[in-house]
């Protein structure tokens, strides 16, 4: 079992910035590909950025809105990743969650063995 638990949400005002982070624990010598995607009221998740275990391969969402503003990034010796998110914009509030599998391919794809429970990420106008 592997245990994800982010951190780093709150609200920010637009144009400002933001670091989520996502903390592994448990089995995590098996975990390969982490992501983080992000869920807002009445709409469907959506990927956000993943990378895998040697932090050589990252994956960005292919979406105009998102593109350029989040950098995604791992600290294998502290078992954590963040999202760097700058230029924060109203449509960026969303709950962000954190995900694991040992395939990075199944982390993009949503479908992820492992889930945390999400942080609140709230940007005003």
């Amino acid at each position: 079992q592997v245990q994800l638990v982010e951190s780093g949400g709150g609200l920010v005002q637009a144009g400002g910035s933001l670091r989520l982070s996502c903390a592994a624990s448990g089995r995590t010598f098996s975990v390969y590909g982490m992501g983080w995607f992000r869920q807002a009221p009445g709409k469907e998740r959506e990927f956000v950025a993943a990378i895998g275990w040697s932090a050589g391969s990252t994956k960005y969402a292919d979406s105009d809105s998102m593109k350029g503003r989040f950098t995604i990034s791992r600290q294998n010796y502290q078992n954590t990743v963040d999202l760097r998110m700058n230029s924060l914009k109203p449509e960026d509030t969303a709950v962000y969650y954190c995900a694991a599998d040992p395939s990075l391919e199944r982390v993009v794809a949503g479908k992820g063995d492992y889930w945390g429970q999400g942080t609140q990420v709230t940007v005003s106008s």
